[in-house]
């Protein structure tokens, strides 16, 4: 691990290397944030329902109402926080939005009503937009050639979030639906306070840019994708891949319901079997896979593992051939971590939190599209006004656009990724 920028004037001796201790911070933040989504799954419908008497119908509407605005909240912080981060340094960004998180779970453990509810989802979206940070401080304290393996680790930190935060919700629920916001509170902030003694500043005063607004919002964000050749090529090929993977939490009980008479028990496990593969894959391979066959080859070769994975998932006639699938997406993991390697060496050190912005910006996109996309898709076949039963239609559409992406890759494979010397702001 190259060691990261020093806070030292230029010309004083380079600071010693990151410890260890701060790039496991950084695993963790990443993690918890993954697991403020999955925890509050099983008992936020509970909570939601116990407000509103009992009204499953009005409980089913508030519900997507809340989701929306969570999706909403990310999309447009995330950027700010990468803006506010180039600017004042990454360390600051990353514990206070641990310190908010965890102040922001006991507002809604102690929610005396819908409303107060509804302004603690509000703020989770704000405060678990750390995401773009952590991705930058990654970008700051690694080597170009070894990014791939960094990024890797934070997307096995979405793994781990992935599988630990729904099966510890649904745990800690059957006691109280309020007791899953106690805990993930209590482990916020006990991670806001350990890092405030071993999370090291990693971007100095020298090399920060100014925090300006027009640049903070998501179209100043998104501007800086066509600010470098092949920048924005790698960003559509993240976005069809962000549509394609939301097709899973999207359509999946319903569609393993219907075509093959699972449960929420086999569902659960299912699901767990996709966080724990991909976090094997990114902790274990990410890096012997980029290091051997180079980013730009990884990156096509992982979204190839990818659409043959939604094919098989969308024409599997039974559960244990759509569980086929799973190792192959996976393997899709090894995109996400080649390309966001490529698109961090297109800017400089002053420009990571606005390129990790700008990309969750494109997520949070995505994020909004496809729920009603893969859905409407999903009732569209196996409705009485279909002209053809095909129940696996969705996961077809998302191989279809995880193909469409390959395509894009390519094409952006020819393309010089090089930094030009300044950047419009």
């Amino acid at each position: 691990m190259s060691p990261p920028p020093s806070d030292a004037p230029p010309g004083a001796p380079a600071a010693d290397p990151p410890r260890r201790a701060a790039l496991a911070f950084i695993f963790v933040t990443v993690m918890l944030d993954m697991l403020a989504v999955g925890i509050v799954v099983p008992v936020l419908p509970l909570l939601i329902k116990e407000f509103l008497d009992g009204d499953v119908a009005r409980t089913a509407q508030m519900l997507g109402v809340f989701g929306t605005v969570w999706a909403l909240m990310q999309f447009v912080f995330m950027p700010v926080l990468g803006a506010l981060s180039d600017a004042h340094g990454r360390r600051k960004v990353v514990l206070l939005s641990n310190f908010g998180l965890g102040l922001d779970y006991f507002i809604m453990a102690l929610a005396p009503s819908l409303g107060f509810l509804f302004a603690g989802r509000v703020i989770s979206g704000i405060t678990a937009a750390s995401v773009t940070t952590a991705s930058a401080y990654i970008a700051d304290v690694t080597p170009p050639e070894r990014r791939a393996a960094g990024f890797g680790m934070l997307g096995a930190a979405f793994g781990v979030g992935f599988v630990i935060g729904p099966a510890l919700g649904g745990v800690l629920g059957g006691v109280s639906p309020r007791l899953p916001f106690w805990v993930a509170a209590a482990l916020s902030l006990a991670n806001g306070l350990y890092g405030v003694f071993v999370l090291p500043e990693s971007l100095p005063p020298g090399r920060r840019a100014p925090f300006r607004w027009r640049n903070a919002g998501p179209r100043g964000a998104l501007r800086i994708l066509g600010s470098r050749p092949g920048l924005l090529g790698l960003a559509t090929v993240q976005f069809l891949s962000n549509l394609a993977h939301v097709v899973l939490p999207s359509t999946a009980v319903l569609y393993t319901g219907y075509r093959y008479g699972w449960g929420p028990r086999q569902v659960g496990w299912m699901l767990a079997l996709v966080g724990g593969s991909s976090m094997l894959v990114q902790m274990g391979l990410v890096r012997s896979i980029v290091g051997r066959y180079g980013e730009r080859r990884s990156l096509v070769g992982g979204l190839l593992c990818g659409g043959l994975s939604f094919g098989i998932y969308g024409l599997a006639p039974t559960g244990a051939l759509f569980l086929v699938g799973v190792p192959l997406m996976a393997l899709c993991g090894v995109s996400g971590a080649a390309g966001q390697s490529l698109m961090s060496r297109a800017v400089g050190p002053s420009e990571q939190g606005r390129l990790q912005g700008a990309l969750s910006a494109v997520q949070g996109i995505a994020g909004m599209l496809a729920p009603s996309l893969f859905a409407f898709t999903f009732a569209r076949f196996i409705g009485p006004w279909r002209s053809v039963n095909l129940p696996g239609a969705p996961f077809l559409v998302a191989a279809s656009l995880i193909f469409l992406a390959v395509g894009v890759a390519a094409a952006v494979m020819r393309v010089k990724l090089a930094p030009p010397r300044s950047l419009p702001v």
